[in-house]
């Protein structure tokens, strides 16, 4: 199974010319691979809803901190029932994309980088370990921003893409903080394992914020208030990838996440309060801006925002019937929410406009299409006999006996008023009525794009005539493992007359009310739209605005193309650090055994001082190529005195060099000229003073530092390496030359690379070409 995996991110690899061959083959293809995938986690559904869990192991782990890090999937109720929702919701969207996307020559780009997306959520949703989990949760991140950018040419497009990537980057790193605080805590990364050590980790003093961080990452990638924005943005890219991506899949890795860590970390006030109040208001919120959108991908989008944040609420609740409730909605909207922008794709490839105004009367030109749409809006209006229905009764029966009871039923009845308004607005505004301009020349889709809505609102109204089964098969099983111990999920179509009964009647029949009076309220909810410029999106746009500025301003400052710049950043960089380091982890100098300078080293180092000093005195520039070739002669003579005869040789052959050098290039050398103030040569000379001054004490305090036995080994064997290993008796050489052959091959090349610089600055003749 992970090699069927890992080898989608292969295909990535085909070149230009193979992506247009295969294109028609692709085409098929990657509904098969899909189906395959479907077909080979189906087989696990009687061993998993047995209270079977099977782990795939990888040959391969690490271990760091102490912590072990690995590849194993996990397939278990929870994981096995996104895993059937990612590969059969991709393999009708694989087929209708085929159709969707026609003779365009990217097609086999699609393909490729939706397999490479299908295998990052499955490795997602089965990693049994913490960090195998991240690096798909990356992975994922990183495949939609090619999905959702798309259409690159476009503006709209890379916008939304890097809003996408940015705002779920950001929880993504979050996410990883988390999680190495919980495997510190827990004492492991595995996910079933950490339920062993549930106690510590919630009376851990880092629990908060551990929490806080896992929650950042779960809430961006869910698209939960106030990260929901980036979600309709995405909607700039084509509607296979909106199908697929932001209905069914990566909008519930966030949702999944929680359900997986519930047994983990969940049985905490703070967890359960935070998680139900993010995700009241964002089915609020959602519901709220759902009905105002003209656009069908957009009007989806939003009501997507609210589902999503129903879910999530009802897994804060963390109760065995609101998770039941949860689990049974979130499959609900996989099939409803699928079908739905598979239609809007369909209306906009027969009608070429997505615009609710300018959509009416399309029933007689595109039936299918409408069956599709009336079928799957009937689910997510709450109607029997539908998987919608079954959802929303188990989430009022929930929200009736949680003890939020008054205020999150309330909100779950203000999200099923705005589905209703959505299930109209697809269903009905531009099917019925007088034809439109767009509806004149309208035509059917074929049937390879009409088979996904087809089926997957078709499925929606099945499963629910066998929600027996289905409740004890799957949900019991992913219901058992999100709650960590052993439920069994009783779901029936019909529960009598009763409470959730009367509000899912109560919130269709006043759903209907807000769509018949929909125009006049858009007037009313009009003023209510300045709230967008202090919305959230508005603050990403100022935070973005403000991190190019920043960007923009330091580059102005420090790039500026000066190199005593460069050289007072970078002397600046080292002195914070190095005194930082010192301090923090010497803090003193011993002197106890008193000075162990001589006079002749005195002598030698106030000779090079001097002739430092003098260097930035003199106005002969032969004086100061003398002076300064006499420091580097100084320091030859240092290294002979201090044993060290080959570095002797070393430096004196530099500098000799150099200074041979700087003779021959003396008469183009400029003048000296005075061209900073005083104030600035003064911060300079103490900028230089400092670094000198950090570099003396860092020198004595390694002088005093006592050898470790572990450092003397090292030395040690080094030693007898030299010979044996490199063919040299000088250590210093061999380690040069042989163990660390790459780096001074670098600095060869490095320096040969300024050498052709220099050269070519010699050769330039810039007074005449100006002439000429």
């Amino acid at each position: 199974m992970l090699q069927v995996i890992l080898a989608f991110f292969g295909l990535g690899r085909t070149d230009a010319r193979s992506r247009k061959q295969f294109r028609l083959v692709l085409r098929w293809l990657a509904p098969l691979i899909a189906l395959g995938l479907f077909i080979y986690f189906a087989r696990f559904v009687p061993l998993v809803a047995a209270g079977e869990r099977f782990v795939v192991p990888l040959p391969w782990e690490a271990t760091v901190g102490g912590v072990a890090v690995s590849l194993d999937l996990l397939i278990d109720g929870l994981s096995l029932l996104f895993a059937l929702i990612v590969s059969g919701i991709g393999c009708l969207v694989f087929l209708y994309a085929g159709s969707y996307m026609g003779d365009d020559e990217r097609t086999s780009r699609l393909f490729l980088w939706l397999l490479a997306f299908m295998a990052s959520m499955l490795g997602l949703v089965l990693s049994s370990n913490l960090f195998g989990m991240f690096l798909f949760w990356e992975l994922t991140g990183i495949t939609s921003y090619m999905l959702i950018g798309f259409n690159q040419d476009e503006e709209s497009s890379r916008a939304s893409a890097l809003q996408a990537l940015l705002v779920t980057g950001v929880g993504g790193l979050a996410l990883l903080a988390g999680f190495t605080m919980l495997a510190v805590i827990g004492g492991g990364s595995d996910v079933v394992d950490l339920r062993q050590s549930t106690a510590a980790i919630a009376a851990s003093p880092l629990y908060i914020p551990m929490i806080a961080l896992i929650l950042l990452g779960a809430f961006t990638k869910s698209a939960q208030f106030p990260f929901h924005f980036w979600l309709p943005g995405a909607m700039a890219a084509p509607t296979p990838v909106s199908a697929y991506l932001h209905s069914a899949t990566m909008v519930k890795a966030g949702i999944f996440l929680v359900a997986r860590l519930t047994p983990v970390t969940g049985d905490t006030t703070v967890w359960i309060a935070t998680i139900t109040l993010v995700g009241t208001a964002t089915a609020l919120v959602g519901g709220w801006l759902a009905w105002q959108q003209s656009d069908l991908k957009r009007i989806l989008a939003y009501s997507t925002v609210s589902a999503l944040g129903m879910i999530m609420a009802l897994l804060g609740v963390g109760s065995p019937l609101a998770v039941k409730g949860a689990l049974t909605f979130l499959l609900a909207h996989a099939l409803y929410k699928g079908a739905l922008f598979m239609v809007a794709g369909s209306v906009d490839h027969g009608s070429h406009t997505r615009d609710i105004n300018e959509l009416a009367g399309l029933l007689k030109k595109m039936p299918w299409t409408f069956a599709a749409a009336a079928m799957a809006a009937v689910s997510l209006a709450g109607l029997p006999p539908t998987m919608g229905f079954l959802g929303k009764e188990v989430d009022f029966e929930a929200a009736l006996e949680s003890e939020y009871a008054l205020w999150l039923t309330s909100a779950l009845m203000a999200a099923s008023f705005g589905f209703v308004v959505v299930a109209s607005l697809v269903a009905i505004r531009p099917f019925f009525g007088a034809a439109t301009a767009a509806a004149e020349d309208a035509h059917e889709s074929p049937p390879t794009m009409l088979a996904g809505p087809l089926l997957l609102s078709i499925a929606g109204l099945c499963l629910a005539f066998y929600a027996g089964w289905f409740g004890e098969t799957f949900i019991s099983a992913a219901m058992s493992e999100t709650l960590g111990t052993p439920h069994v999920a009783k779901l029936a179509l019909w529960h009598g007359v009763n409470t959730p009964l009367l509000l899912s009647a109560g919130s269709f029949a006043v759903g209907l009310v807000l769509y018949a009076m929909r125009d006049r309220l858009l007037s009313a909810a009009a003023p209510f739209g300045v709230l967008a410029a202090i919305g959230p999106a508005a603050v990403y746009r100022g935070l973005l605005a403000g991190l190019k500025w920043f960007a923009n301003a330091q580059t102005r400052v420090i790039q500026n193309g000066r190199l005593s710049i460069y050289i007072l950043c970078t002397g600046i960089t080292l002195i914070t650090l190095l005194a930082a380091s010192w301090w923090f982890r010497v803090g003193t100098i011993e002197t106890a055994d008193g000075p162990r300078v001589k006079l002749y080293e005195l002598m030698i180092c106030g000779m090079m001082l001097a002739a430092a000093i003098f260097v930035t005195k003199t106005g002969s520039r032969l004086a100061a190529i003398c002076l300064l070739g006499s420091v580097g002669y100084g320091i030859s003579i240092l290294f002979l005195l201090f044993a060290a005869p080959d570095l002797a040789m070393t430096q004196l052959a530099i500098e000799t060099l150099t200074v041979i050098l700087f003779v021959f290039v003396l008469y183009r050398l400029p003048r000296f000229k005075r061209y900073t103030s005083t104030l600035v040569r003064a911060r300079d000379g103490l900028i230089a003073i400092g670094f000198g001054t950090i570099m003396a004490v860092l020198a004595f305090s390694v002088a005093e530092h006592a050898i470790d036995p572990s450092e003397k080994e090292l030395t040690d064997g080094i030693n007898r390496m030299a010979y044996p290993e490199g063919r040299g008796r000088n250590e210093v050489n061999v380690i040069l030359v042989d163990f660390r052959a790459l780096d001074t091959l670098g600095e060869i090349t490095v320096l040969s690379i300024a050498a052709i610089g220099i050269l070519a600055l010699l050769r330039l003749r810039l007074g005449e070409e100006r002439e000429a």
